[in-house]
């Protein structure tokens, strides 16, 4: 990095402190603290949405430099499906709901010590950790220092805690603005530049291995169709929930998803469509995780570097202000406040960012890959939330009130076992499956098991 690269850095973090605590409301309600006053407006709701749905950049990249195509198939068609059904049967009826968080919806809808069971498997849900660990190693890639990971993840973490802290979802909104045109400029121009370096997509094709043009990436059928359930977790995602509550309607909420598939198709193509110019380009290289800045290394000049750098790190930042809000609220106001009584949830959701940070900072040393994150925490906590969130709006899914805490755990654990009977006798890290089976199966077999028998049970007791 150049003087000019670094200065443009620090432009950007004093940016978002100016834009969190420009007008600031220092006596926040809860509405407005947690969602903006539910007056977010239609080109807010597809910025935030969409760039907060792209924390994972870093791990879009390793993806892609290694199996090519199917990136896409992974990470990006099934959740274009779920997030089409999430606004066609969900977004209106959150909107009109009167709750503000999931855990709320599901006390009120079920019961207190249910509300208090999924805001634990939330705040899980939820984690930091993946977006934490992808801006330590993406600034210790800028400062050339190998041994500062931890640290540079700790004082970014501490920054994103800070600046969201101040104006709450208001700060997530006006950042996420700056964020997602940082996003798209960077990719488009380095594209361009891998296009004129290499050739376009069609000219490289035939150079490219099997695995890469291949829609499974080599891995077979089940292991995609496994991210295919995990994709699930749109429905349980609380950013989407937050966003649906805070539009101006239940109609924008619904626009406003319809508008974010398309840009995420758009952005879809720019990631994988970069992650194999890496390959292309660069060869092999000791750290996939690193390959977008690596590649924006090798082709940008100095200026151009540095917007690059910031294209990821307003990427991930996006995520990770998001979630670091979201886990802080959840562990705060929805668990702390509500047992213990505290007067005040939104200084509760402050220092419980905090903590969640912390907790995020603890897992990337058990879990240093990003995609390994990502398939950990999705295949245990998404068969435990499913069924029971999808209740609170669609009757047919809802748990009967006697076993709602059974289909809450039993899920989670059922996945959590079969995952780590998987890791004890599998060497590949992108394989957890134990008999064959991927351990988001059994849990949510199992979920699915617990609301048929509880229908069971209350037409019996019924006649």
């Amino acid at each position: 990095m150049h003087g000019i690269d670094l200065l443009i850095i620090c432009a950007y973090f004093i940016l978002l402190i100016f834009l969190s605590t420009f007008r600031r409301n220092k006596d926040h309600t809860e509405s407005s603290f947690l969602l903006s006053g539910r007056s977010m407006t239609l080109p807010a709701f597809v910025a935030t949405l969409v760039s907060t749905w792209y924390g994972g950049i870093l791990g879009s990249g390793e993806y892609s430099y290694q199996f090519g195509i199917s990136q896409w198939v992974v990470f990006g068609l099934p959740y274009y499906l779920f997030a089409i059904l999430f606004a066609v049967f969900l977004a209106g009826k959150i909107r009109s709901n009167k709750a503000l968080t999931i855990p709320e919806a599901i006390s009120n809808t079920y019961s207190k010590g249910s509300g208090n069971v999924s805001a634990l498997l939330i705040f899980l849900l939820v984690s930091p950790a993946p977006y934490i660990l992808m801006l330590g190693l993406l600034f210790q890639f800028v400062t050339g220092s190998e041994s500062h990971t931890l640290l540079f993840s700790v004082i970014v973490a501490l920054f994103s805690v800070g600046y969201v802290s101040i104006s709450g979802f208001k700060a997530v909104i006006r950042t996420d603005i700056l964020q997602v045109i940082l996003m798209y400029s960077g990719f488009f121009v380095l594209l361009v530049l891998a296009f004129n370096y290499a050739g376009m997509p069609w000219e490289i094709w035939g150079d490219l291995p099997e695995t890469h043009r291949s829609f499974d990436g080599g891995h077979g059928i089940p292991f995609v169709l496994v991210w295919f359930f995990i994709a699930l977790w749109t429905f349980v995602d609380p950013s989407f929930h937050q966003r649906a509550a805070a539009a101006t309607s239940g109609s924008t909420a619904r626009k406003g998803i319809y508008l974010s598939v398309g840009f995420w198709f758009i952005f879809d193509m720019c990631t994988a469509l970069t992650g194999i110019y890496g390959f292309i380009i660069l060869g092999d290289i000791d750290q996939p995780l690193l390959v977008y800045p690596e590649l924006g290394r090798y082709l940008l000049p100095a200026g151009l570097t540095g917007l690059f750098f910031l294209t990821l790190l307003a990427t991930i930042m996006s995520t990770l202000d998001s979630f670091l809000f979201i886990s802080g609220q959840t562990l705060g106001r929805d668990l702390i406040s509500r047992n213990y009584r505290i007067e005040n949830p939104i200084h509760a959701t402050r220092w419980a960012m905090l903590i969640s940070a912390g907790i995020g900072i603890l897992l990337i040393m058990i879990f240093p890959s990003v995609i390994a994150l990502w398939y950990v925490i999705g295949s245990v906590i998404i068969p435990g939330l499913l069924l029971p969130v999808l209740g609170i709006y669609v009757p047919f899914f809802r748990v009967p009130q006697k076993l709602v805490m059974y289909s809450l755990l039993l899920p989670c654990l059922t996945s959590l076992a079969w995952l780590v009977l998987g890791v004890s006798v599998s060497e590949d890290l992108y394989s957890y499956a134990f008999l064959g089976l991927e351990p988001f199966y059994p849990g949510l077999a199992l979920a699915i098991i617990l609301l048929f028998a509880g229908k069971v049970l209350e037409t019996n007791s019924e006649n």
